[in-house]
């Protein structure tokens, strides 16, 4: 990145390309789960299995996080109107090859060119802010794009379920056209042309472009279908495992061998962005398991349809929204150190208040851990945005941007592959336990007019709320074990407001 002096300064056209950012991350951001509570009427349509649908999400996750890190490289090589007219065009083209597809393998390559173009909008967003706006602007902008990076992944669920309850499955995707070809005007209009450097291209470092594909990727898939596939006993598993570990070797091999790597991991010795880049992990695994895992307790114990869970959980978005308007105030006020501590310490509160359910609770028994959340989610994962800008020199900015974006989705992974294992083998745990523990002339002295049917209910909902209570407990104890990383970033406020890098 450079500074705000590049490509213009606070003037309309300036703000129009951040409203072009803005929209491509969010637009980005929401179709990683648009289509989550959509699935069973799309796997239905186009002739897939429950197991088969699941490549659905897993397609674009995989082509998404392979994409973030080399949007970098490719916004140096391309340009930066050029990368996102390219990924606007791609982007809007496979929605509409999606939303016509008729199998799962049509859908998958559509969900496939929707993740590659999509992932070229999340860290460029904050190449936008930073080289468009001068300084004591740049805090709206960071805010703007801190948005997108929180309601996308709490919006998709809701907008899909309403599209595919009220409408059809179809309009998940074909919502993106007029999206699509608003963005297109707005970065005509916003986004000055640049000379390109196609001469990198023969500089490339194809090492670490192809480690990085291969790494990223195959854990991606590893992460999301493991459970599914009993992990290590499978033989696609273990194949996978093996490429990934080649991926990285090979992306190491890279900074070693390559003039330009694709990528600067040197900036991972740098402890601030080291302590960002863990960080940002353990808040992506945070608010994608909490986005699962709460819907989906309102789904199983109390019987919440999938519209009304989505709906419920965006509670969170609201405290995040109302403090956005803080947020220059807290960075010229408090230090990061201090900001993203307390974000770390209430979003633990949250999972940790969430962690004694009964089989009674509801909604309205997880409110107070949905206001908690949406805190939480301003103060950490907000503020992290701008401690991964502030931990690297202004040149490494955009490798900041990626590597940190791919931590917070990477996160996001292992946080739903915890969730997956501990589903099924605690649900197994407390259900054996409970039933172990049962004193059958007690049971029919207490509850004469339960058979053994119900009765077998009444284990499997409590087994069930106590695994949900297990999975809640344990991110609680994952962000409250992170907060002495705080103590890498700068604990002095920032008194011009968000910086670009430093």
């Amino acid at each position: 990145m450079s500074g705000a002096s590049k490509g213009g300064g606070d003037d309309k056209t300036a703000w129009i390309a951040v409203a072009a950012g803005t929209i491509g991350a969010f637009m980005a951001t929401l179709d990683t789960s648009i289509v989550n509570t959509a699935l069973p009427k799309i796997q239905g349509e186009i002739g897939a299995s429950q197991t088969e649908g699941t490549w659905i999400s897993t397609a674009y996750l995989v082509a998404e996080i392979v994409m973030i890190p080399l949007a970098g490289w490719f916004e140096k090589m391309l340009s930066l109107r050029v990368l996102l007219l390219f990924s606007v065009v791609v982007f809007t083209a496979s929605s509409v090859f999606c939303g016509i597809s008729s199998n799962l393998v049509e859908m998958i390559i559509g969900r496939v060119g929707q993740g590659f173009s999509g992932g070229a909008f999340i860290p460029t967003a904050l190449s936008i802010v930073a080289t468009r706006l001068p300084p004591e602007k740049q805090p709206i902008g960071t805010a703007l794009f801190g948005i997108t990076a929180v309601m996308g992944p709490v919006a998709g669920p809701i907008l899909g379920g309403y599209l595919a309850e009220y409408f059809t499955w179809h309009y998940c995707f074909f919502i993106n056209v007029p999206v699509g070809i608003g963005l297109f005007t707005l970065l005509i209009i916003g986004v000055k042309a640049e000379k390109m450097q196609l001469d990198r291209l023969r500089e490339a470092d194809v090492l670490g472009i192809i480690g990085l594909a291969l790494g990223l990727g195959a854990l991606t898939v590893v992460l999301e279908e493991g459970q599914r596939d009993n992990w290590f006993e499978s033989d696609i598993i273990r194949n996978l495992a093996i490429l990934s570990v080649i991926g990285f070797i090979c992306l190491f091999a890279g900074q070693y061998v390559a003039k330009k790597p694709v990528i600067a991991l040197k900036i991972l010795k740098t402890p601030a962005f080291a302590g960002v880049f863990v960080m940002s992990l353990v808040v992506g695994g945070a608010l994608y398991g909490t986005l699962y895992l709460v819907p989906q307790y309102l789904s199983d114990v109390s019987s919440y349809n999938s519209y009304q869970a989505g709906l419920f959980t965006a509670i969170s978005g609201g405290p995040t929204m109302a403090l956005m308007v803080i947020f220059p105030w807290a960075l010229r006020t408090i230090g990061l150190r201090y900001l993203v501590a307390i974000g770390l310490l209430v979003y633990g509160l949250s999972c940790l208040s969430n962690s004694f359910l009964s089989a009674d609770a509801a909604g309205p028994e997880l409110v107070m851990g949905q206001l908690l959340r949406g805190i939480g989610m301003f103060f950490s994962l907000i503020m992290l945005n701008q401690a991964a800008a502030t931990a690297v020199a202004k040149k490494y900015a955009p490798d900041a941007s990626g590597l940190f974006n791919a931590a917070r989705n990477l996160g996001g992974s292992f946080g739903l592959a915890a969730i997956a294992t501990l589903q099924e083998r605690r649900g197994n745990f407390h259900h054996e336990r409970i039933v172990s523990s049962l004193n059958m002339d007690q049971v029919r002295a207490k509850l004469p007019n339960v058979g053994l049917a119900q009765l077998n209910q009444i284990v499997d909902q409590q087994s069930t709320v106590m695994t949900y209570n297990d999975m809640f407990f344990l991110f609680a104890i994952v962000l409250f074990a992170t907060i002495p990383l705080v103590f890498f970033l700068n604990s002095e406020p920032l008194k011009g407001g968000p910086q670009s890098g430093g």
